[in-house]
């Protein structure tokens, strides 16, 4: 059992989790100050839908791509390979994890509920963009970026244009990285005939895009101070991930590729914990004044 769950945990890359879930929290902070104060088991219910939606997506993407993955070199190693993980198996887990999503929805309103179905046919479909579209990353930013409009639904019961800024930011920040992370595979999708920007445009091009998209993540994330009357601690924290943002790209050339692991999951995992701190921290000095 333990060396599923871990076989599982690898295939869904369940650390990537880092990146979606403090906007989802911030999300529930900024909810429970401006909007509805959230209870434990909201919040309880919150946590086992995000972990529901994105381990359904993930399972579900690793089935549709697995004739990719099996002919690129990079991939060659994920448990759905090599045959660890049967597809079969794969199968299951999406649907009980679906299952899942769907009883958290249930849980947390009727609107949920009703929203659960849309959502993840929204975050299936993403698995077939890059057959046909290069701009998949974008689609990929949309489908991810439902977590914070949701999270605000989930505690509220109504939507409210002010959280939708931090979707964006999550849209925008979600889509920039994804390219990068693209770049690695550039050669293979042109062999394959797979769709991606670095392959419709260039690296270069590539990346002059990602930096425009993480450019407007920090604008977005800077409408949150007048919207939601965040102070000088949040202010501190948008500049460290405005920091964060060039050194990412500072460190991926059109060259020079070999940084983008670490770009990908170090920088960005940063920059997510940087915005739940700065929301989480800005709110209770507010609550403590």
């Amino acid at each position: 059992m333990i060396r599923a769950i871990y076989l599982f945990g690898r295939l869904i890359k369940f650390s990537h989790t880092v990146f979606a879930m403090p906007f989802a929290l911030s999300s529930v902070v900024l909810a429970h100050v401006h909007a509805r104060p959230v209870t434990g088991r909201t919040l309880f219910w919150i946590l086992i839908a995000m972990v529901g939606a994105r381990s359904a997506a993930m399972g579900f993407n690793r089935w549709a791509d697995l004739h990719f993955d099996r002919l690129n070199p990079r991939t060659a190693s994920r448990p759905s390979v090599t045959g660890a993980i049967a597809p079969r198996a794969i199968i299951l887990l999406v649907i009980g994890f679906s299952a899942l999503f769907v009883l958290s929805a249930y849980k947390l309103g009727e609107l949920c509920f009703w929203l659960s179905f849309p959502t993840l046919g929204v975050l299936f479909s993403y698995s077939y963009t890059k057959r046909f579209t290069a701009w998949s990353h974008i689609y990929l930013g949309l489908a991810i970026g439902l977590a914070p409009l949701g999270a605000w639904i989930a505690v509220t019961g109504s939507w409210d244009w002010r959280i939708v800024p931090l979707s964006l930011a999550l849209l925008t920040y979600i889509a920039g990285f994804d390219i990068l992370y693209a770049c690695q595979d550039i050669d293979f999708d042109r062999q394959i005939g797979l769709y991606s920007l670095p392959v419709k445009l260039g690296v270069g091009k590539a990346l002059l895009i990602s930096s425009i998209l993480h450019c407007l993540t920090f604008i977005f994330l800077a409408m949150l101070i007048p919207l939601f009357g965040l102070g000088r601690i949040y202010g501190f924290f948008l500049i460290v991930i405005g920091l964060l943002l060039i050194w990412e790209h500072r460190m991926v050339k059109p060259e020079d590729l070999s940084k983008v692991p670490v770009a990908f999951f170090h920088v960005n995992s940063i920059v997510s914990i940087a915005l739940f701190a700065g929301v989480g921290l800005d709110v209770l000095y507010s609550i403590a004044r």
